[in-house]
């Protein structure tokens, strides 16, 4: 029956795709019922995989592919015959089927016989399935409706998002259905920046509750959890699922689409819709435009379409959306619905539970009671649905498997808008009124809810305990009292329930539930992680491991029995997820319950438990998360360890001490009642109390404080001294029983253990020291010490728990990278307070020592003090009192030694009644000869106690003049004194004061700020001035202290300019102390915290550059200079000033200041323009210069100069504030970047300079930048040696490369032009000339004749050159027999071509290739081949040249006389070699002449055609005997067949006869000539047309250049051939599109670096608050055990530490802890934990394989092969890498990714084999994937590998599908690349020959158009050709 079938098919199809009367329809239709239907969709389902997204009609689908499409109301596509035959076959079918459906009803009637009447389980079963427009016959009885039992994958639904998680959004649909999408389903295009969120929070900016979105069901779960079966619904909201079936042609204006916001640019957004070739736009001046977010699903209009283009411009205004209606398109099916579109529909006919209506023509669907127009439909709804009637409607599912299609009414969808939702879970109303009674089903209610009534529906179940008849209980018009169970958002109806019980219980719903409130709750399941435990009222709930009982719990399952009912606590409700807790503690507590930070009050004492020990504490938390800190000293004896008495999980009973709500802390205590001490003791904050040592811990000193009562402190180590090296070395010497006479008590936590301090500079000033906030002033310095230094700052403490914070900008004056390289925890340091905030109890500090300089000695005083403590513990320690002899001299007093050694640094004296050490430095020596043994008196300078070292001096000037004690006297405090560096320790200085009698006086060098800063430098003998800050006297143990006046001179000036700051303004002239010089900076104090700058290029007003602009300058200086800006980005940037500052004279001599002025701003640059710029920064490729305040500028390494030794020097050749004077090129005024060229290289032109303002002569890149003429000698660097006479790819421009061609590369003819050139050398060249068809092309000269035009080479040999070394630039110079030399270019069967230069190539002919015959062309005469020869002809008008390489001597060889042949007689035997072997025999020459004969394959002996070639070679010895001498034709015929047999003397051989009358062959005949098998000259040039064209082949080799660029699944290949040449590669069709292609290209790259810049400043912020140690990241571990970014971090921290055992385990703890639904965090440890082994295994390799086993049995093994692949990659193992690729084209062979990485991989490493890959990968990959493989390895070798190749595979598959524009634009786009304009030409004229619809015509029209137009030039007769070409077609076609 195929004819049958034939007519079946066209029929349907007719049927459907035109209007049609519904009785015809209906008649010819096959009635089938719906179980069928399911049937054969499954089968081909099970046929073909994506036969889901297919129609149930395939010989509809087939029929519509190849059938022309026909508008409806066209002609029937069946003959009157088939017509009759189609409606007998559907006729009987349907009486088939309606029998066999009568027998089933009876059947069905028996079976229900005795059941009620209208009972639920009748519509049910009824509901249970979907059915659509294939079932014809009778109307079913009642609507569809979506269920758990008919949903299936492929549906689509139209749903509201009810819930927005991390990690999926939650769904409505229809039918009160959920619905869960995953966060990797829910976008087709997530934005990278999204992409970052380790916490996928990127949702919740994009989707809200209540928005309507269309979805598309991937795939129904069953659980079976509890014993019960649970279905899950997954979706999919990805528009490539939705909208997959609509293509460019099915789109009209008008049509609402929904669009994924892609990116959003200047003018609007950029749009995705899903589905291939079409993109969209919505304007920013259209009247729906809002502000969207990148990501945002939007739904628009069609406003317009360009086809050409395939763009679509849409409209989100919302009422326009709301009101837009789908109008009927030809064609169109049931795949290219969506849901949620409204559509025109009327009403053909009303069942017991809905509407059907047609709309569309020729579709149908049905809507369910719940989705009528009246919210209420009373029981007489019916009638308000007439048949006929008009309404509007929007699609709410679709089934493709049952083509059933649902449709609501709703009002409040019609408007495009979720229903508004009124009620919530659990309310309770009393008065709801009955609308309607549904027999069997339920009731329907009016809810009085506000603002408006709300719809209700009761099921039977839920009307009353028991299930009863629910008309006689229940009447319309009464009211009852309701619960609310739920909702339903898509109908906008609530779900309640009658029952007394619902209203009964204190849970209903996750919002009845509260922190701490007792609950009965049942256990319904068991597991590792804790119990899942039911309410009554089926709200479930976690309570965990550790909250199952006190201790810990091996087995859970013993200790909670399943169906247990047990009492709980709830500990937090967040987000419907309740934990509750069974510890006995816990549950039976009667304390209060702190539920959040504002319950905290003090004094409360409540009931909380551990969750984490530290040294300093434990954490504690309370209910719904609330925490707290319980500090050591809040019930902790001293020295006792919190792990040694608490355990984690531990409840205790805590007492609060002091809570903030507003910064979220409490600080709690275990000891319920402070210990009772006596009631006179008052140690108080700040007091001094004394002790003594008791015991010695690690860290701490325990000390027993005097005081009445028992009071113990902590004296911990850094608090020993004010200086760390006396900290250390006292702890070293601390014994029990050591008394402390002075200590300030820091923290008194509980009056019984306080925290004590040792330090001189807090004991001094105690009563100073502030203890709370209102004690703290701005501008006031305090002393503190440092408590913590994070990589932000450094926290600053005072007394009890106060708290300052110095952010890193304010720790020094210079800028410091790492707080922790200049503080210490524990030092003493001066804080200046910048700001107090009382709100948020915070204090701003400042560290800087020009703010908090020491202006009394303290500092210095505290170490000496400290040196003497020392030195008594160390005579203690050692008993022995000679320690103490330096005690007994004193400083200014005379003693007398004796020598007892001379060292070259100096003298070593003895004393005679004390055990000291004098020492003599040789400046104190004073040019004075001293003797060892001799006696000399000396002056104490300084005595160093704890080394019981005396220092002394031997110096004229203090013991010429009597000295005198009064002489101390004469000094006054704060009196300045110029002093003479005598000494320099580490920490301070020995000084003599000249005018003062040489006084002795000490000076500290550092401060308590800079102790670990470095310090200033000082020499012996030079002059300080100093202040008087302590005289002598038995407080400063006899020492004149001293204050050094450069330091403190700095903080006056800060101090007095201070006050100025605030009033500075721009234009101000200010006067400002140089801090530190830089080589492009100079940095200034304005006083207090105000900084400035000085910018290099704000020194001098002329543009002059000088080598060092700062040379006059010095730090400390004090310059005066005028504002001219005020600096932004200091702020941030954390450097330099906040203000401008300028020296320019011009500015200076300004008389007055100007008030309020603006910014001062720059002078603007012009392209053009010569500009001065320093040095910055000198990379690898690139210079960076600073032309000014805000303008940077960058020159390219090959713009610096065009000597090859010069750019090999480059990066030494600059240094950083080296002057560099350049010419402007490019401007980009938003990143303020300057493009420039050295003047060397663009101004210094030989040859044909042209004005820079001449733009026809000036070339500029993509960018704008490159500029260069011809005649320019310029630098370059070779970018690629390409095979043959390619010549060579020199790169001249950051995105412009050049082309050398092979004759271009030397002045001589020699046969290795290539020799002496490798990738990567820099090389001198000459512009020859510039090419501006598509793109630019520069050709260039090697030649050292041009690139010197004063060489000898080019004056003197000048006539040789002409002859000899003469580059021919037209054929018009050529001539008949002239002598010529080129390269073999090209060999073919029938000659070879030759390039004699740039613009000309030759052929030769066979014939004229030698003297004498040549048997392989191609090997002796290969590719690159040096050839001397003479021109033969020349054509000037086709350009084509002829040569020869004949000697003038050379006439062939002389032809055989008659006498020869008469010589040969029929039978005589010849002897000679095999000369050629045909298919048909062989040509064997006989020996000692030219005499050829041939030997026919007959008369071989016992051979065929198929082994002559195997059997003889050429060149072989033959013996053959003469069957036929045909004289006048002169030929021979030979055999070889019984020779063997013949008697060998009988007949004398030819060879022999030659041998006796000839001595030679010299008058022998030729019998085959040479060129006997060539053809004429035009079958040579007709076959090698292309080759031999010298016009096609110029453009052909100039417009070379290597493959472009092609994104590869997101791996971005960056290597150095594709970045130089990306200028010249990327020409694209016409001028237009070039220039939006470069617009999108500099927005991608302004987008890049916006991206980067936010993705550092995110960086910045997450190192703001990078854990430091294991314990910090353990916390954050476990608050977010499922982030693979935490644990990443974790090992990283662990390998730094180096220690890799650690970090493995972190690994394996990570892969134990994450969730097993998050793949993909998994997946990222699997990653980490490769690279970990790839490093540190041993060996790397077999680690990495092993871990990779491993990670098989866990992860999807292709995303994990494909990670380990990108790791080889990644590291370079090749090796690996292309084993692995085998691996996995074996494994996943049909993937088209992978058999994509491993051609890839292939090109990329220039492997042979290429085509065996595709072969392979066409053999494995399925059919329906053949076209993406092929055309993206078509790419791919136009990319990486040879054009050619991608050329044929392109065009086998156009032979396969001719008709596909998707290929042909492909095809034609990879060729305008590579820039072959013929070529380019050719092809679009044979895609434009196509015969195709007038759409795609016009799309390859257009694209012709485009691309003449884009050749500009002589191009417009080759415009008017195509739009001629194009009028044509269009009159050709109408006809």
């Amino acid at each position: 029956m195929p004819n049958k079938g034939k007519a079946k098919g066209k029929k349907e199809n007719r049927f459907k795709s035109t209007s049609g009367k519904e009785a015809t329809r209906d008649a010819l239709a096959p009635r089938r019922p719906a179980a069928s239907m399911k049937k054969q969709s499954r089968k081909k389902t099970e046929r073909h995989p994506d036969a889901s997204a297919l129609s149930m009609e395939p010989n509809f689908i087939a029929a519509q592919d190849e059938e022309p499409d026909f508008p409806r109301g066209g002609a029937s596509l069946l003959t009157r015959e088939e017509e009759a035959e189609a409606r007998a076959e559907a006729d009987e079918e349907f009486m088939r089927e309606l029998k066999t459906g009568n027998k089933n009803k009876q059947g069905k009637k028996k079976r229900d016989k005795g059941r009620v009447p209208g009972s639920l389980s009748e519509p049910e079963d009824m509901w249970g399935s979907l059915f659509g427009e294939g079932i014809g016959g009778k109307l079913p009885r009642f609507a569809n409706r979506v269920t758990l039992k008919n949903v299936s994958p492929n549906m689509k639904l139209w749903g509201v998002v009810s819930e927005v998680n991390t990690k999926d959004l939650v769904i409505s649909l229809p039918g009160g259905l959920r619905g869960f999408v995953r966060a990797e389903e829910v976008l087709d295009i997530i934005p990278d920046d999204k992409l970052k969120d380790s916490e996928n929070s990127f949702l919740f900016s994009v989707f809200h509750v209540g928005q309507l979105v269309p979805c598309i069901v991937l795939q129904t779960d069953e659980d079976k959890r509890g014993g019960k079966v649970h279905k899950r619904i997954w979706l999919s909201l990805r528009l490539s699922c939705l909208q997959k079936s609509l293509s460019l042609d099915s789109l009209q204006v008008g049509m609402v689409l929904t669009a994924q916001v892609k990116s959003i640019e200047d003018h609007g957004c950029i749009l995705h819709f899903g589905f291939s070739s079409v993109s969209g736009f919505l304007p920013q001046n259209s009247e729906g435009f809002r502000m969207f977010k990148t990501g945002q699903l939007l739904q628009g209009v069609v406003k317009s379409i360009d086809k050409t283009r395939g763009a679509v411009i849409l409209d989100s205004e919302p009422e326009l959306v709301t009101n837009s209606i789908l109008q009927d398109l030809k064609g169109l099916s049931i795949d290219q619905l969506v849901p949620g579109m409204m559509v025109n529909a009327q009403v053909h006919a009303t069942l017991e539970n809905g509407v059907m209506l047609s709309f569309l023509t020729y579709f149908k669907g049905t809507v369910d009671i719940f989705h009528l127009q009246n919210s209420f439909p009373s029981a007489s709804w019916k009638d308000e649905y007439p048949q006929h009637k008009k309404v509007n409607a929007r699609i709410l599912f679709i089934d493709p498997s049952t083509r059933a299609i649902g449709l609501t009414l709703n009002r409040h969808l019609i408007l495009n808008r979720a229903p508004p939702p009124y009620v919530k879970t659990g309310d309770i109303y009393d008065t709801a009124k009955i609308i309607r009674v549904d027999m069997g089903i339920g009731l329907l209610l009016e809810i009085p809810s506000t603002p408006a009534s709300s719809p209700a529906y009761v099921s039977i179940f839920e009307a009353a305990d028991e299930v009863q008849k629910l008309d006689k209980r229940f009447k319309e018009g009464g009211h009852v009292r309701v619960r609310i169970l739920g909702t339903r958002n898509v109908e906008g109806m609530a779900m309640g329930t009658l029952k007394a019980g619902a209203f009964e219980g204190s849970v209903f719903t996750h919002s009845d539930v509260k922190p701490g409130m007792l609950v009965t709750a049942k256990v319904i399941a068991v597991d590792s992680f804790g119990a899942i435990v039911q309410f009554s009222s089926g709200v479930k709930a976690l309570c965990p491991l550790p909250h199952m009982s006190e201790f810990e719990i091996v087995k859970p399952s013993k200790k909670f029995q399943v169906g247990a009912e047990l009492i709980f606590r709830v500990l937090g409700c967040k987000s419907k997820r309740i934990t509750v807790t069974h510890k006995k503690t816990l549950v039976k507590s009667k304390l209060p319950v702190i539920a959040s930070y504002a319950d905290a009050s003090e004094g409360l004492i409540t009931h909380g438990w551990i969750t984490n020990i530290e040294n300093h504490g434990c954490f504690v938390r309370f209910y719904n998360g609330v925490q707290g800190f319980a500090h050591r000293l809040l019930g902790l004896e001293p020295g006792v360890e919190a792990n040694a008495v608490y355990h984690i999980g531990q409840v205790m009973k805590c007492r609060i001490v002091s809570s903030s709500h507003v910064l979220r802390r409490i600080s709690i205590s275990f000891v319920l009642s402070p210990k009772r001490v006596a009631h006179d003791v008052s140690i108080k904050l700040g007091s001094i109390v004394s002790g003594v040592v008791e015991r010695l811990t690690p860290g701490a000193v325990i000390i027993n404080v005097k005081a009445d009562g028992y009071v113990k402190g902590k004296l911990y180590d850094e608090h020993l001294s004010d200086h760390q090296w006396h900290a250390s070395l006292m702890k070293s010497l601390l014994k029990p029983g050591y008394e402390f006479d002075e200590l300030l008590v820091l923290d008194n936590g509980d009056s019984s253990n306080l925290i004590l301090s040792a330090k001189y500079s807090l004991i001094n000033c105690s009563q100073e020291l502030p203890s709370e906030l209102a004690n703290v002033h701005p501008d006031s310095v305090i002393h503190g010490y440092i408590c913590n230094v994070i990589k932000n700052g450094c926290f600053v403490r005072f007394l009890g728990r106060l708290t300052g914070f110095c952010s890193q900008n304010k720790v020094s004056d210079e800028h410091i990278s790492d707080p922790s390289d200049a503080f210490y925890v524990g030092q003493s340091v001066r804080s200046y307070v910048i700001n107090v905030n009382n709100e948020t109890e915070r204090i701003a500090l400042s560290l800087k020592q020009s703010s908090c300089f020491s202006r009394d000695p303290t500092f210095l005083h505290s170490y000496f003090l400290m040196e003497k403590k020392i030195a008594k513990l160390q005579i203690q320690k050692s008993i022995n009192s000679g320690l103490m002899e330096a005690d007994k001299f004193s400083v200014g007093s005379f003693v007398e030694g004796e020598v007892q050694d001379l060292k070259d640094y100096g003298v070593v004296l003895g004393f005679k009644d004390h055990d000291a050490v004098g020492f003599v430095s040789q400046y104190q020596l004073g040019g004075r000869m001293v003797e060892k043994g001799s006696r000399v008196k000396a002056l104490v300078l300084d005595i160093s106690l704890s080394d019981n070292l005396v220092d002394l001096s031997l110096k004229e000037g203090f013991l010429s003049k009597k000295r005198r004690r009064e002489s101390f006297m004469d000094l006054q405090l704060h009196q300045t004194v110029e002093g003479i560096v005598e000494i320099v320790k580490e920490n301070y200085m020995v000084l003599s004061i000249p005018a003062c009698n040489y006084a002795i006086g000490f000076a500290s060098i550092i401060d308590y700020n800079t102790q670990k800063l470095p310090c200033s430098n000082f020499v012996n003998g030079q002059s300080v001035s100093a202040t008087v800050a302590a005289l002598p006297g038995p407080s400063t143990l006899g020492r004149l202290l001293l204050l050094l006046k450069s330091m403190s001179a700095v903080s006056e000036l800060s101090s007095k300019r201070a006050q100025e700051g605030s009033s500075y303004s721009v234009g101000s002239l200010v006067d400002a102390e140089i801090t530190e010089i830089k080589p492009l900076e100079v940095h200034l104090n304005l006083g207090g915290s105000c900084r400035g700058r000085i910018h290099v290029t704000e020194v001098f007003d002329d543009k002059v550059s000088m080598e060092n602009p700062f040379s006059s300058l010095r730090v400390g200086q004090i310059l005066r200079a005028r504002i001219v800006a005020k600096n932004q980005h200091s702020i941030k940037s954390r450097k330099g000033g906040r203000w401008e500052l300028s020296l320019r004279p011009s500015l200076l001599a300004e008389l007055e200041e100007p008030h309020d002025s603006p910014t001062v701003e720059e002078s603007k640059f012009s392209v053009g323009e010569i500009v001065m710029g320093y040095v910055v920064k000198v990379e690898s490729e690139w210079l960076r210069l600073t032309v000014s305040r805000q303008f940077m500028a960058k020159m390219f390494i090959l713009d610096t100069s065009s000597e090859p030794n010069e750019l090999m020097e480059f990066e030494n050749r600059y240094h950083v504030g080296q002057p560099v004077s350049g010419r402007v090129l490019s401007i980009s005024e938003p990143k303020k970047l300057l493009w420039v060229t050295s003047l060397r290289s663009s101004d210094s032109n030989s040859g044909s300079a042209v004005s820079l303002d001449n733009p026809k002569e000036s070339v500029s890149g993509d960018s704008g930048t490159e500029h260069m003429h011809e005649g320019d000698i310029v630098g370059g660097r070779i970018k690629k040696i390409l095979p043959g006479v390619g010549g060579i790819f020199v790169q001249i421009g950051p995105h412009l490369c050049g082309r050398v061609h092979f004759t271009e590369l030397t002045d001589q003819w020699i046969s290795d032009p290539l020799s002496g050139y490798t990738e990567g050398q820099f090389v001198k060249c000459k512009v020859l000339e510039i090419s501006r068809l598509m793109s630019v092309h520069v050709d260039l000269s090697l030649r050292p004749s041009l690139l010197s035009p004063g060489s000898p080479l080019s004056v003197e040999g000048q006539d040789s050159l002409d002859s000899a070394y003469k580059r021919f630039a037209d054929t018009k110079e050529l001539q008949p027999n002239m002598p010529v030399q080129g390269y073999i270019k090209g060999v073919t069967p029938k000659g070879c071509f030759v390039t004699l230069s740039r613009k000309i190539d030759a052929r030769i002919l066979i014939s004229n290739l030698s003297d004498g015959y040549v048997e392989k062309p191609e090997v002796e005469f290969h590719v690159g081949k040096l050839i001397n020869g003479k021109v033969l002809s020349v054509d000037v008008s086709s350009k084509r040249v002829d040569l020869t390489l004949k000697s003038e001597a050379g006439t062939g060889p002389s032809k055989c006389s008659l006498s020869d042949f008469k010589g040969l007689h029929v039978g005589d035997v010849i002897s000679g070699k095999i000369k050629r072997i045909e298919p048909y025999g062989l040509f064997i020459t006989i020996a000692n002449s030219n005499m050829v004969g041939l030997c026919h394959i007959s008369e071989l002996p016992d051979t065929n055609s198929e082994d002559i070639r195997t059997k003889y070679m050429v060149g072989d010895s033959a013996s053959a005997k003469i069957l036929k001498v045909d004289i006048e034709r002169r030929r021979l015929s030979l055999g070889m067949k019984n020779i063997d047999s013949e008697d060998d003397n009988s007949a004398p051989t030819v060879s022999q006869i030659d041998e006796k009358e000839t001595g030679s062959s010299d008058n022998g005949l030729v019998i085959m000539q040479q060129n006997s098998s060539l053809t004429s000259t035009d079958d040579i040039y007709g076959e090698l047309s292309t080759a031999a064209c010298p016009n096609l082949e110029q453009v052909k080799t100039r417009a070379y250049v290597p493959p472009l660029e092609v994104v590869f699944d997101d791996d971005n290949d960056d290597s150095d051939v594709d970045n130089g040449l990306r200028g010249s590669q990327e020409a694209v069709s016409d001028q237009s599109l070039a220039s939006k292609k470069s617009s999108r290209q500099l927005k991608r790259r302004e987008r890049e670096e916006r991206e980067a810049e936010i993705s550092a400043s995110e960086q910045r912020r997450l190192q703001q608050d990078v854990p430091r140690t294991e314990d910090e990241f353990e916390r954050l571990v476990r608050s977010s055990p499922n982030s693979s970014f935490l644990w990443i971090k974790y090992m990283a921290f662990m390998l730094s530490l180096a220690d890799v055992e650690k970090a493995r385990s972190i690994a394996e703890r990570a892969l134990k802890t994450i969730n097993i639904r998050d793949e993909d965090e998994k997946l990222n440890i699997w990653v980490a934990y490769f690279n970990l082994e790839n490093e540190y295994g041993n060996p790397p390799e077999d680690a990495v394989k092993k871990m990779f086993k491993r990670a098989l049995q866990y992860c999807d093994p292709k995303k994990l092969h494909l990670a380990l692949l990108g790791m080889y990659e990644r590291t370079d193992q090749h090796k690996l890498a292309d084993e692995l690729l085998e691996k996995m084209v074996k494994k996943f062979k049909n993937s088209c990714k992978v058999w994509l990485h491993r051609l890839q991989s292939f090109l990329r490493q220039q492997k042979e084999g290429v085509q065996s890959v595709v072969n392979r990968a066409l053999l494995s990959l399925p059919r329906k994937k053949h076209i993406k493989f092929i055309s993206q390895a078509a790419i791919q070798e136009f990319k990486f590998g040879e054009p050619d190749r991608g050329r044929s595979m392109l065009e086998g598959v156009l032979r396969e599908y001719p008709k596909r524009t998707d290929l042909w634009s492909i095809y034609l786009d990879q060729e305008i690349r590579l820039g072959d304009v013929d070529v380019t030409r050719a092809l679009f004229e044979r895609a434009t020959c196509l015969s195709l619809p007038p759409k795609k015509m016009k799309f390859l029209f257009k694209k012709y158009l485009q691309f003449e137009k884009s050749l500009g030039g002589g191009g417009g007769e080759r415009v008017e050709y195509v739009k001629n070409k194009a009028l044509e077609y269009v009159e050709s076609s109408q006809a």
